[in-house]
C-alpha cells in the first residue's frame, strides 16, 4: 500500500528536480527526503529517477507515478475538506422527526434556522407519532412526546423540552367557555370529538386522566388531526380536549379553557443521536427548540398549570 506521506515528498522532488530543493520547500532535511525516496522506490520495485548533472530527474515510470499521485492527493485533499465541511456542520445530511402539532408549531423556525446557517446541509425530515424500536430508524434528532421519565436506550439522549398541560375547546356560547379552568369530570356528558386517529400516546394519556376522574370519554365523532376537531368544534358539533400546543391557532368563534383534577400533561422529548449530538446543525437545531419551548412557556405563564422546561 502506498503512503501518501511519501508520495508528496515524491511528487516535490519531481516538481524541484532535486532533493535538496524539496527539502527546502518541504521543510525537510534532504536526509530524510532521500530516505522517504528510496522508502518509495523499495515499496514500488520501481525505479523512479537517474541523475541528471547535479539534479534528478523523473523516468518514465517515475513521471508516470507523479501523474498517479497527483490525482490520489487531489482526491485526498478533496476528502479533507469534506471532513472539515463535516467538522463545521456545512455539508452533510440532518435527520429531524417531529410529531403533528409541534410540526406546526416549531418546525418552520427550525428550518429556517438550520437553512439559514447550514445552506449545504440536507434535511431529512419525517412526520412521526412515535419513537421507533429499532435505533437503526431513529433519526439524528427526534421531537417526541413519552413519559417524563423515559429511556431512549444506548446511543440516545433525552432532553426534557415541555411539559405540555391540555386544554378543553369549547364554542364561545358553552356554558363553560368564560372559566377559568373546568374540572374534567364536569366533561363526562358532553359530545366529544376524537383528535388522534393514531391512538397514541397523547390520547392514551387522555384517556387515563379521565378513567381517573371516573368516566370515560364520549367520543362521539371522530377526527384525524387537530385542526379538524378545531373545526368541528367551531362548527357546534361538540367539544375537544388537546394539548395547549396543539391550540396555539384556534379558529374564530371558539373559546380553550384548562383542564384540571386531573391535569393531563404530556412531556415533549428531544431524542438526540449521541454521535453526532456536538455537529453544529444539531447544535442549532436543539438551541432553536430550546428557545421555542421557552416561548411557549412564556404565553402560558399567566397559567398555573405552566412548567419549567429544562435546558438541553
Amino acid at each position: 500500500m502506498l503512503d501518501t506521506h511519501r508520495l508528496r515528498i515524491f511528487r516535490s522532488v519531481v516538481a524541484s528536480g532535486s532533493v535538496q530543493a524539496a527539502a527546502a520547500n518541504l521543510g525537510y532535511t534532504p536526509s530524510a527526503v532521500s530516505q522517504h525516496v528510496t522508502a518509495l522506490q523499495r515499496e514500488t520495485g520501481l525505479v523512479l529517477f537517474e541523475r541528471a548533472g547535479r539534479g534528478l530527474r523523473a523516468t518514465a515510470a517515475g513521471l508516470l507515478l507523479a501523474e498517479q499521485a497527483d490525482a490520489i492527493l487531489d482526491r485526498i485533499g478533496e476528502a479533507e475538506a469534506v471532513v472539515a465541511d463535516l467538522r463545521a456542520g456545512r455539508t452533510g445530511a440532518l435527520s429531524l422527526s417531529y410529531f403533528a402539532s409541534v410540526g406546526a408549531a416549531w418546525l418552520p423556525r427550525v428550518v429556517r434556522r438550520l437553512i439559514g446557517e447550514f445552506p449545504g446541509v440536507r434535511l431529512d425530515l419525517a412526520l412521526r407519532e412515535w419513537l421507533p424500536d429499532d435505533p437503526a430508524e431513529r433519526s439524528d434528532v427526534q421531537v417526541a412526546v413519552e413519559r417524563p421519565d423515559f429511556v431512549p436506550g444506548p446511543g440516545f439522549t433525552a432532553h426534557h423540552l415541555l411539559d405540555d398541560p391540555y386544554l378543553v375547546v369549547l364554542p364561545e356560547g358553552h356554558a363553560l367557555a368564560g372559566r377559568a379552568e373546568v374540572e374534567l369530570a364536569e366533561l363526562a356528558t358532553e359530545r366529544w370529538v376524537d383528535n388522534d386517529f393514531a391512538r397514541g400516546w397523547c390520547r392514551r394519556n387522555l384517556v387515563e386522566a379521565c378513567t381517573a376522574a371516573g368516566f370515560r370519554p364520549p367520543f362521539h365523532v371522530e377526527a384525524h388531526d387537530y385542526p379538524t376537531a378545531l373545526a368541528f368544534v367551531a362548527a357546534g358539533i361538540g367539544i375537544t380536549v388537546l394539548p395547549e400546543l396543539g391550540a396555539i391557532n384556534l379558529p374564530a368563534g371558539t373559546r380553550a379553557v384548562p383542564v384540571v383534577q386531573p391535569v393531563p400533561v404530556r412531556s415533549i422529548l428531544a431524542v438526540v443521536r449521541d454521535a453526532v449530538a456536538h455537529t453544529p446543525p444539531v447544535l442549532a437545531a436543539c438551541a432553536e427548540l430550546r428557545a421555542l419551548a421557552g416561548e411557549s412557556l412564556l404565553r402560558s405563564s399567566s397559567s398555573p398549570l405552566s412548567t419549567q422546561a429544562l435546558d438541553l
